[in-house]
Protein backbone atom coordinates (compact mmCIF):
# COMPACT_ATOMS: atom_id res chain seq x y z
CA UNK A 1 0.00 0.00 0.00
CA UNK A 2 1.36 3.51 -1.05
CA UNK A 3 2.12 5.93 1.88
CA UNK A 4 -0.16 7.89 3.28
CA UNK A 5 0.91 11.41 3.71
CA UNK A 6 0.29 12.24 7.90
CA UNK A 7 -0.79 15.15 8.89
CA UNK A 8 1.45 16.42 12.02
CA UNK A 9 1.89 19.34 14.32
CA UNK A 10 5.55 20.53 15.00
CA UNK A 11 6.70 22.12 18.03
CA UNK A 12 10.00 23.58 20.19
CA UNK A 13 13.36 24.68 19.04
CA UNK A 14 14.96 23.58 15.88
CA UNK A 15 17.82 21.80 16.51
CA UNK A 16 16.54 20.34 19.40
CA UNK A 17 16.71 16.72 19.69
CA UNK A 18 13.64 14.98 17.55
CA UNK A 19 10.87 13.03 19.35
CA UNK A 20 7.35 11.57 17.80
CA UNK A 21 4.37 11.01 19.35
CA UNK A 22 1.85 8.63 17.95
CA UNK A 23 -1.70 8.26 19.63
CA UNK A 24 -3.97 5.63 20.37
CA UNK A 25 -6.88 4.17 17.83
CA UNK A 26 -9.26 6.40 17.73
CA UNK A 27 -7.39 9.71 18.74
CA UNK A 28 -5.79 12.24 17.50
CA UNK A 29 -2.73 14.39 18.32
CA UNK A 30 -4.58 16.34 20.58
CA UNK A 31 -4.21 13.72 22.93
CA UNK A 32 -0.39 14.58 23.96
CA UNK A 33 -1.29 17.80 24.84
CA UNK A 34 -0.74 17.08 28.58
CA UNK A 35 2.75 16.42 27.67
CA UNK A 36 3.96 19.52 25.81
CA UNK A 37 5.32 21.93 27.93
CA UNK A 38 6.74 19.33 29.94
CA UNK A 39 8.56 18.29 26.52
CA UNK A 40 9.58 21.86 25.37
CA UNK A 41 13.03 21.87 24.77
CA UNK A 42 12.64 18.99 22.26
CA UNK A 43 11.40 19.18 18.74
CA UNK A 44 8.36 17.26 19.38
CA UNK A 45 6.21 16.14 16.30
CA UNK A 46 3.01 14.85 16.50
CA UNK A 47 1.19 13.22 13.68
CA UNK A 48 -1.98 11.57 13.08
CA UNK A 49 -2.53 8.06 11.91
CA UNK A 50 -3.99 7.48 8.68
CA UNK A 51 -7.78 7.58 9.15
CA UNK A 52 -7.63 9.26 12.12
CA UNK A 53 -7.78 13.18 12.74
CA UNK A 54 -6.95 14.95 9.86
CA UNK A 55 -4.75 12.60 7.91
CA UNK A 56 -6.52 11.06 5.21
CA UNK A 57 -8.55 7.75 5.20
CA UNK A 58 -7.83 5.10 2.78
CA UNK A 59 -9.77 2.51 1.95
CA UNK A 60 -9.16 -0.26 4.78
CA UNK A 61 -8.08 -2.89 5.74
CA UNK A 62 -4.55 -1.56 7.01
CA UNK A 63 -1.61 -3.22 8.06
CA UNK A 64 0.96 -2.18 11.43
CA UNK A 65 3.66 -1.77 8.36
CA UNK A 66 1.63 0.30 6.92
CA UNK A 67 1.11 2.52 9.72
CA UNK A 68 4.62 2.48 10.26
CA UNK A 69 6.14 2.88 6.38
CA UNK A 70 3.86 6.33 6.94
CA UNK A 71 5.63 7.50 9.94
CA UNK A 72 9.53 6.85 7.59
CA UNK A 73 7.80 8.72 5.06
CA UNK A 74 6.85 11.30 7.64
CA UNK A 75 10.39 11.14 8.26
CA UNK A 76 11.40 11.67 4.75
CA UNK A 77 9.02 14.31 4.29
CA UNK A 78 10.47 16.54 7.40
CA UNK A 79 14.49 15.94 6.66
CA UNK A 80 14.64 13.68 9.71
CA UNK A 81 17.16 10.85 9.48
CA UNK A 82 16.86 9.88 12.92
CA UNK A 83 14.48 10.31 16.17
CA UNK A 84 12.83 9.28 19.57
CA UNK A 85 9.54 7.46 19.26
CA UNK A 86 6.72 7.45 21.89
CA UNK A 87 3.65 5.62 20.91
CA UNK A 88 0.39 4.67 22.75
CA UNK A 89 -1.64 1.84 21.93
CA UNK A 90 -1.83 1.55 18.51
CA UNK A 91 1.00 3.75 18.72
CA UNK A 92 3.29 2.00 20.67
CA UNK A 93 2.61 -0.82 18.05
CA UNK A 94 3.93 1.24 15.02
CA UNK A 95 6.96 2.28 17.32
CA UNK A 96 7.82 -1.65 17.58
CA UNK A 97 7.08 -2.10 14.17
CA UNK A 98 9.74 0.75 13.34
CA UNK A 99 12.47 0.07 15.97
CA UNK A 100 12.79 -3.21 14.72
CA UNK A 101 12.16 -2.82 10.76
CA UNK A 102 14.10 0.41 10.83
CA UNK A 103 16.23 0.60 13.57
CA UNK A 104 18.50 3.39 12.25
CA UNK A 105 15.52 5.42 12.44
CA UNK A 106 14.98 5.07 16.00
CA UNK A 107 16.81 6.70 18.67
CA UNK A 108 15.21 5.86 21.86
CA UNK A 109 11.66 4.21 22.45
CA UNK A 110 8.66 5.11 24.81
CA UNK A 111 6.26 2.75 24.44
CA UNK A 112 2.70 3.23 26.70
CA UNK A 113 -0.03 0.89 27.18
CA UNK A 114 0.31 -1.31 24.53
CA UNK A 115 1.02 -5.07 23.19
CA UNK A 116 3.05 -6.79 20.88
CA UNK A 117 0.22 -9.29 20.25
CA UNK A 118 -3.85 -8.48 20.60
CA UNK A 119 -6.06 -11.33 19.59
CA UNK A 120 -8.98 -12.78 18.95
CA UNK A 121 -8.72 -11.30 15.49
CA UNK A 122 -12.49 -11.92 15.16
CA UNK A 123 -13.34 -9.16 17.65
CA UNK A 124 -11.79 -6.69 16.07
CA UNK A 125 -13.48 -7.33 12.90
CA UNK A 126 -16.84 -7.13 14.45
CA UNK A 127 -15.98 -3.96 15.50
CA UNK A 128 -14.71 -2.56 11.90
CA UNK A 129 -18.00 -3.88 10.68
CA UNK A 130 -19.80 -1.77 14.04
CA UNK A 131 -18.08 1.26 12.69
CA UNK A 132 -18.70 0.88 9.58
CA UNK A 133 -22.15 0.85 9.38
CA UNK A 134 -23.72 2.25 12.28
CA UNK A 135 -21.08 5.18 12.88
CA UNK A 136 -17.98 6.07 15.41
CA UNK A 137 -21.29 7.24 18.11
CA UNK A 138 -21.89 3.40 18.77
CA UNK A 139 -18.88 2.35 20.71
CA UNK A 140 -17.60 6.01 21.94
CA UNK A 141 -19.19 5.65 25.17
CA UNK A 142 -17.52 2.04 25.48
CA UNK A 143 -14.10 2.81 24.40
CA UNK A 144 -14.25 6.03 26.47
CA UNK A 145 -14.80 3.27 29.49
CA UNK A 146 -11.47 1.81 28.68
CA UNK A 147 -9.54 5.09 28.31
CA UNK A 148 -10.29 6.41 31.86
CA UNK A 149 -10.96 4.43 35.39
CA UNK A 150 -14.04 5.02 36.52
CA UNK A 151 -13.09 7.58 39.91
CA UNK A 152 -11.28 9.94 37.16
CA UNK A 153 -14.50 9.84 34.97
CA UNK A 154 -16.78 10.84 37.78
CA UNK A 155 -14.05 13.24 39.53
CA UNK A 156 -13.12 15.51 36.29
CA UNK A 157 -16.11 15.33 33.66
CA UNK A 158 -15.53 18.36 31.40
CA UNK A 159 -11.34 17.37 30.96
CA UNK A 160 -13.21 13.71 29.65
CA UNK A 161 -15.98 15.45 27.62
CA UNK A 162 -13.25 16.60 24.72
CA UNK A 163 -12.11 12.82 24.52
CA UNK A 164 -15.32 11.34 24.13
CA UNK A 165 -15.95 14.09 21.08
CA UNK A 166 -12.51 12.93 19.77
CA UNK A 167 -13.55 9.08 18.97
CA UNK A 168 -16.91 10.02 17.26
CA UNK A 169 -15.32 12.28 15.16
CA UNK A 170 -12.63 9.74 14.05
CA UNK A 171 -13.07 8.54 10.61
CA UNK A 172 -14.85 5.13 10.84
CA UNK A 173 -13.14 3.79 7.72
CA UNK A 174 -9.64 4.89 9.41
CA UNK A 175 -10.90 3.21 12.93
CA UNK A 176 -11.93 0.17 10.89
CA UNK A 177 -9.09 -0.05 9.40
CA UNK A 178 -6.76 0.23 11.74
CA UNK A 179 -8.59 -2.45 14.01
CA UNK A 180 -8.19 -4.69 11.22
CA UNK A 181 -4.53 -3.85 11.60
CA UNK A 182 -4.28 -5.10 15.02
CA UNK A 183 -6.39 -7.75 14.67
CA UNK A 184 -3.65 -8.91 11.87
CA UNK A 185 -0.84 -7.61 14.20
CA UNK A 186 1.79 -10.12 15.78
CA UNK A 187 5.07 -8.67 16.25
CA UNK A 188 5.79 -10.75 19.23
CA UNK A 189 9.03 -11.97 16.95
CA UNK A 190 10.16 -8.53 16.57
CA UNK A 191 10.83 -7.97 19.61
CA UNK A 192 13.89 -9.51 20.52
CA UNK A 193 14.92 -7.62 17.12
CA UNK A 194 14.36 -3.96 19.38
CA UNK A 195 17.73 -2.36 20.16
CA UNK A 196 17.23 1.43 20.95
CA UNK A 197 16.76 1.91 24.69
CA UNK A 198 13.42 1.00 25.61
CA UNK A 199 10.45 2.48 28.34
CA UNK A 200 7.67 0.32 28.60
CA UNK A 201 5.10 2.06 30.57
CA UNK A 202 1.73 -0.13 31.77
CA UNK A 203 -1.23 1.37 33.67
CA UNK A 204 -2.22 -0.86 36.56
CA UNK A 205 -6.07 -0.25 35.73
CA UNK A 206 -5.88 -0.80 32.10
CA UNK A 207 -8.61 -2.71 30.77
CA UNK A 208 -7.32 -2.53 27.11
CA UNK A 209 -3.89 -3.76 27.48
CA UNK A 210 -3.47 -4.84 30.64
CA UNK A 211 -0.07 -4.73 32.81
CA UNK A 212 0.58 -8.27 31.57
CA UNK A 213 1.34 -6.81 28.16
CA UNK A 214 3.83 -4.63 29.13
CA UNK A 215 5.40 -7.04 31.26
CA UNK A 216 5.94 -9.68 27.85
CA UNK A 217 7.23 -6.56 25.42
CA UNK A 218 9.65 -6.16 28.42
CA UNK A 219 10.53 -9.87 28.32
CA UNK A 220 11.29 -9.47 24.79
CA UNK A 221 13.19 -6.40 24.41
CA UNK A 222 16.62 -6.72 25.81
CA UNK A 223 17.84 -3.78 28.51
CA UNK A 224 14.45 -2.60 28.26
CA UNK A 225 12.78 -1.24 31.49
CA UNK A 226 9.06 -1.56 33.00
CA UNK A 227 7.44 0.94 34.79
CA UNK A 228 3.64 0.07 36.38
CA UNK A 229 1.29 3.25 36.87
CA UNK A 230 -1.33 2.85 39.94
CA UNK A 231 -4.29 4.88 38.93
CA UNK A 232 -3.94 4.80 34.95
CA UNK A 233 -6.56 3.43 32.30
CA UNK A 234 -5.81 2.95 28.75
CA UNK A 235 -4.62 6.76 28.10
CA UNK A 236 -2.40 7.20 30.72
CA UNK A 237 -0.97 9.81 29.83
CA UNK A 238 -3.78 11.79 30.46
CA UNK A 239 -4.95 10.13 33.53
CA UNK A 240 -1.60 10.53 35.25
CA UNK A 241 -0.43 13.41 32.81
CA UNK A 242 2.69 14.80 35.09
CA UNK A 243 4.33 11.15 36.16
CA UNK A 244 4.23 10.19 32.42
CA UNK A 245 5.37 13.55 30.79
CA UNK A 246 8.48 12.85 33.31
CA UNK A 247 9.11 9.29 32.44
CA UNK A 248 8.97 10.46 28.93
CA UNK A 249 11.55 12.99 29.55
CA UNK A 250 13.49 11.00 31.54
CA UNK A 251 14.08 8.36 28.78
CA UNK A 252 14.36 10.55 26.01
CA UNK A 253 16.69 12.67 27.99
CA UNK A 254 19.07 10.62 28.91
Amino acid sequence: MTATTLFQRTSGPPGAPVLLLGGSLGSNLDMWRPQLPALADLRVVRFDHRGHGASPAPPGPYRIEDLGRDVLALLDRLGIARASYCGLSLGGMVGMWLAANAPERIERLVLICTAAHLPPADGWAVRAEQVRNVGMGSIADAVLGRWFTPRFRAALPAKVAPYRAMIAACPAEGYAGCCEAIGAMDLRDDLPRITAPTLVIAGADDPATPPEHGERIHAGIAGSRLVVLPGAAHLANVEQAEPIAQLIRDHVGG
